[in-house]
């Protein structure tokens, strides 16, 4: 029912704020990694690999939904109260808002303190671009850059699946998020095997991206620009990121603070020149990074009162439509 659906996300999101991920507690997460690693290492070889990414995508992907739609089957016939409960901790944990938070503030504490050092190996535990020499407005680009991009993957994409089709979809889609960040890249040993999984987790998520740039917008006044500029610039950044769906978070971002993200980064030693985001209308600092994460927490609240107002409009247009062919 949807009304359990509602309940049980609610639930998973005052849970993720209040406990996170705590680093020595059990997480499906280690568990999919293990999974993925076990098929990656014996079949990422030899003939064919596109094809054998496809199979261990789909044997990951109903082994994630299969296990978690049998648990949350036998919590609701136990009882409603069992279901939800058991369906709010599952989906808790496909949630990443606090743990987001708190990387981040791991990067502006050092910065607040001005060792750059430190911050540097902080801000290299959450990018995978080189950071030895990065300065304080680079470091803090890299952690907007992180936080803006990660409000969907991390908390309003998962809260999205569990709302269409409760924890098993919410797994499924975590499951899918990290065999992309596992195999899916665009180098000589994952170009094909993770091919598979760089669609699927485009395709997953086409639609929570796009609303959460908009809820972005929708959440908080634009700093140094007007509301129809903003709009403007979300709508033409959005699209330049090499990500079909990455974009979104980053150029709502960029709009509402005025500033300007994306330009070079270097990984390993090469350089990669990415599409800038929104116009620099003020320098970027380490103030920033404390501002995304205010954009990212008022993003989440107003995702999950956009899923209530949608669950109930759903749950009202059923009832009428039940009605009108009984009569």
């Amino acid at each position: 029912m949807m009304i359990h659906h509602l309940l049980s996300l609610t639930i998973a999101y005052f849970l993720d704020l209040l406990i996170g991920d705590p680093s020595n507690w059990p997480h499906p997460v280690k568990w999919i990694g293990r999974l993925i690693s076990f098929f990656e290492i014996r079949w990422n070889k030899g003939k064919s690999k596109k094809q054998k990414g496809v199979v261990m995508l789909l044997l990951v992907l109903f082994t994630c939904f299969s296990i978690v739609w049998i648990l949350v089957l036998i919590g609701y016939k136990i009882s409603p109260v069992v279901g939800v409960l058991l369906e709010s901790i599952i989906i808790a944990s496909t949630i990443a808002q606090k743990s987001l938070k708190e990387a981040s503030v791991e990067v502006y504490q050092p910065l607040k303190r001005g060792d750059l050092v430190d911050a540097r190996k902080k801000v290299s535990y959450i990018v995978g671009r080189d950071t030895q020499a990065l300065d304080e407005a680079e470091i803090s680009r890299a952690a907007v850059e992180t936080v803006a991009e990660n409000t969907s993957d991390g908390v309003t994409a998962p809260l999205f699946w569990a709302f269409v089709g409760g924890a098993p979809l919410a797994m499924m889609y975590r499951a899918t998020n990290t065999c992309d960040s596992m195999v899916g890249y665009i180098n000589d040993r994952y170009k094909q095997f993770g091919w598979a999984s760089a669609k699927w987790d485009d395709v997953m998520n086409w639609i929570p991206s796009r609303l959460t740039g908009v809820i972005m917008l929708l959440g908080k006044k634009p700093e140094k620009t007007s509301y129809r500029k903003a709009w403007k610039i979300l709508f033409r950044d959005a699209k330049k990121h090499p990500s079909p769906n990455s974009g979104w978070g980053e150029a709502a971002v960029s709009a509402i603070l005025g500033i300007q993200l994306g330009g070079i980064n270097y990984y390993k030693g090469l350089v990669s020149n990415r599409a800038k985001m929104g116009e620099p209308l003020q320098t970027i600092n380490k103030e920033h990074i404390l501002k995304s994460n205010l954009i990212l927490g008022r993003t989440a609240f107003l995702f999950l009162l956009f899923l209530w107002i949608g669950g109930t409009v759903f749950d009202l247009a059923f009832t009428w439509f039940q009605s009108a062919i009984s009569l």
